[in-house]
């Protein structure tokens, strides 16, 4: 069954001419059947004076203009069940109503799938000009159907141009469509001339009551002929025909009009006395026509649509009641068959309003939660455009489910439908609204980028590789902070910010490959000098092993950087040979450690340590040069103190050793710092 409308982002809505809003939901109505009187008429009569049995029921003649739909089609609407007893009634009847006359002007079929949206329209005035609303009923919903069909087929396009262009889809909104507003129009032509004649028939039923109580009067005429029977019978048949002629009266009117008529058939039988021959026949002619009636309703119970069955057996009923009677003796069996098959469609036809009624009723428990899902999704926070995008996928396999449920109950339909699409248009205007924030954060985003894009390119000829390696690491790590820029802005930018990144880093690279390859050789050449330098032995000549160890010194700083991980290793074998070969030199602990002091120096500066550590060492040799100065002021004071003492000599020379020691270490530690700035500007 279909599920009624649907929410406003499900184009387009299915729309039904025939359904009028706030409709109340007709019950299907049993057939109630019942016998009517079986008096015996005196034997002296000619005229066998029987009643013929009819079935009690109300008017199921419904409008299929009101009923609900299934899938897109509508179901068959029928009147409700009235609590009552179908049971056979002594002396009473509830005869069913006329037949509702057809319209015999119908259009032709015409396959409308070909058709364009303005073939369609315009075919639909033709047809609202030509024909009677009930007999175009069909074709005005197929053409409703195709013209929303290629509606949707015309607006699905438009979006996927609209995507194509590179437009986000959640940024697409509905054109306005002129054509499905003429068709809107013409709907609602439809369902006014609809109304107007569904007004023209109760006033036509009107007429048709009149014109059979006309009927009846004049039946209770020909009693009172005096005319030639046979004159008189004819009129009869005339009547009788000129009564099924008529159409179908108010259903308020129904029972008592049959009453009369029944009862003024049953006196013009009893009072005209026909002939038996000719009532014979009359009554076999009669037995003919409903046993094939009966025959007829049995086929019924084979009819797969119980509605249609339920619907072609009141028909029957109608045609039972219009018949004449049959003879005695086959008046109560042919009765009891129609009316055990009378039954079995009423019970049928029961069942399956009940089974409707259930199902209305499972509908509705699985719409409600239907809706508890939405509600539930529409309840979490989403700060992500992929959070946004899986919750709308949810929403929409909801909705696709939605459209296969049928209706709900009449009376909570409307209210189910519009909870549903409250919660569904509430959580797509949350993410249009998201959206579109989300579009200006992106704008931001790009200019954020582009300031990025700037400096790193700034930085690509740069030689300074570990400043600019540390600034383009915190451009990056920045770059990754910001949030997405628009789609189709997105790869440009990325490969300009990536491009300017590689090619300082390719650069850096080329040169770091290239210095590694330089280290390699100064390492062999490093690893001679330490083979020459471990053979070498000092002589007696000590300026000499001095000039030759300064020179090892100089050649080892000018061979330059080793592989960083050789370099502990060879620095420390070559302080080491050197250090030993100072020692064994005969000359002064100044000069000696002068030399190694030089020796650290350029391990330092080999190292890449010598920035990291000259600082601390010029200040702790400006520390020691301060306070050698500070003690020999002091050992000067108490050498003039203890002058003038006759016992003091021996202490007077003691402080003239330190002050010649001092200002031989004050001397040494101006040598380093010498040594110190030497190396500064060497580099």
């Amino acid at each position: 069954m279909d599920s009624g409308k649907q929410p406003e982002n499900l184009e387009p809505r299915d729309i039904n001419p025939d359904q009028t809003p706030n409709e109340e939901e007709k019950q299907p109505e049993e057939v109630v059947d019942e016998n009517t009187d079986h008096q015996e008429q005196p034997d002296s009569e000619e005229i066998n004076s029987e009643q013929e049995p009819t079935a009690q029921s109300q008017e199921a003649e419904t409008e299929s203009d009101d009923d609900d739909q299934t899938g897109n089609d509508q179901e068959e609407e029928t009147e409700s069940p009235k609590d009552g007893n179908d049971e056979k009634q002594e002396g009473q009847e509830t005869p069913a109503p006329p037949k509702e006359s057809k319209d015999k002007n119908q259009p032709e079929e015409v396959d409308y799938s070909a058709f364009s949206r303005e073939d369609l329209l315009k075919h639909y005035h033709q047809l609202l000009n030509n024909y009677s609303a009930n007999a175009i009923k069909g074709h005005v919903e197929a053409i409703r159907k195709e013209f929303e069909r290629k509606s949707a087929a015309e607006l699905a396009k438009l979006k996927q141009n609209f995507i194509a262009s590179g437009e986000p889809e959640e940024s697409f909104t509905l054109p306005h469509d002129n054509l499905s507003d003429e068709m809107q129009n013409a709907i609602q032509q439809y369902r006014k001339k609809r109304d107007e004649e569904r007004s023209q028939k109760e006033e036509e039923k009107k007429k048709n009551l009149t014109a059979k109580y006309e009927v009846i009067e004049g039946i209770k005429d020909l009693v009172n002929r005096q005319e030639s029977l046979h004159n008189t019978f004819d009129d009869f048949r005339a009547l009788q025909q000129r009564w099924r002629d008529i159409g179908p009266v108010p259903q308020s009117e129904l029972h008592d009009m049959w009453e009369n008529y029944h009862l003024h058939v049953e006196n013009f039988y009893n009072y005209i006395k026909i002939n038996k021959e000719l009532r014979d026949l009359d009554l076999k002619k009669n037995y003919e026509i409903k046993l094939a009636l009966c025959e007829k309703a049995e086929k019924l119970l084979l009819e797969p649509s119980i509605v249609k069955a339920f619907k072609i057996l009141q028909k029957y009923h109608e045609q039972w009641r219009e018949t004449g009677p049959v003879p005695r003796e086959k008046k109560e069996e042919l009765w009891q068959r129609f009316h055990e098959t009378t039954v079995k469609i009423n019970q049928a036809h029961q069942e399956h309003y009940e089974n409707l009624k259930e199902q209305l009723q499972k509908n509705l428990e699985t719409k409600q939660e239907l809706c508890e899902k939405v509600e539930t999704i529409l309840e979490q926070e989403m700060k992500s455009p992929k959070e946004w995008e899986k919750s709308s996928k949810s929403i929409i396999e909801i909705q696709k489910i939605w459209k296969t449920i049928g209706f709900a109950p009449k009376k909570e339909n409307q209210e189910i439908y519009l909870r549903f699409r409250t919660a569904c248009d509430k959580f797509f205007d949350n993410k249009r609204d998201f959206f579109k924030q989300y579009k200006d954060d992106q704008q931001n985003n790009l200019q954020l980028k582009n300031e990025l894009v700037e400096q790193a390119e700034a930085l690509t000829e740069s030689t300074d590789w570990k400043s600019t390696t540390d600034e383009l690491i915190r451009i990056q790590k920045k770059w990754k902070e910001i949030g997405p820029v628009p789609r189709k802005y997105s790869d440009d930018i990325w490969k300009k910010f990536r491009g300017a990144c590689d090619h300082f880093f390719n650069r850096k690279s080329d040169f770091f490959s290239k210095k590694d390859e330089t280290q390699e050789e100064n390492l062999k050449l490093k690893e001679v000098l330490l083979e020459e330098l471990g053979q070498y032995e000092p002589d007696e000549n000590n300026e000499k092993s001095f000039a030759t160890l300064q020179d090892f010194q100089r050649r080892w700083s000018e061979i330059g950087f080793v592989p960083i991980k050789e370099k502990d290793r060879v620095n420390q074998e070559f302080r080491n040979l050197i250090n030993a070969r100072f020692d064994h030199l005969n000359m002064d602990e100044a000069n000696k450690a002068v030399q190694k002091f030089r020796n650290k120096l350029e391990n330092w500066k080999n190292e890449g340590q010598f920035d990291d550590r000259i600082i601390q060492e010029r200040n702790k040799i400006i520390g020691k040069l301060k306070q050698l100065e500070n003690d020999i002021i002091l050992w000067e004071n108490n050498i003039g103190f203890f002058a003038k003492s006759k016992s003091s000599e021996a202490l007077i020379r003691d402080f003239y050793n330190k002050i010649e020691s001092g200002k031989q270490n004050i001397k040494m530690l101006n040598e380093k710092l010498d040594l110190i700035e030497e190396i500064e500007r060497q580099r």
